[in-house]
């Protein structure tokens, strides 16, 4: 018995963490993964990991802010992010930063 009931309780709290936010434990999973792999592909690249990149994904749409180089880079960064798998639709509000 004290089993079904905590079963039942842990159910309740992953269904109301879902409604809380609207995202089911897999989005947000899903959602952290997607993010993680681009914040991995940034860093990677020698053009973009000196810069300052926010990466936020919610529901596989992907919300860069933050500064680039060039609208060279934030173009390729882009194409780069859309070949990531899960990625819905990317929206960038970077700007542009020289070095100094």
């Amino acid at each position: 018995m004290k089993k079904i009931f905590i079963l039942i309780l842990t159910s309740l709290f992953l269904i109301s963490c879902s409604t809380l936010t609207g995202r089911t434990l897999g989005e947000h999973i899903d959602d952290a993964t997607i993010t993680s792999v681009i914040n991995a592909k940034i860093i990677e690249d020698p053009e973009l990991n000196y810069f300052k990149i926010n990466v936020d994904t919610t529901k596989g749409h992907v919300l860069l802010s933050g500064f680039v180089g060039s609208k060279k880079a934030e173009d390729r960064l882009i194409e780069m992010i859309k070949t990531v798998r899960g990625v819905k639709s990317v929206t960038s509000h970077l700007k542009i930063e020289t070095r100094k």
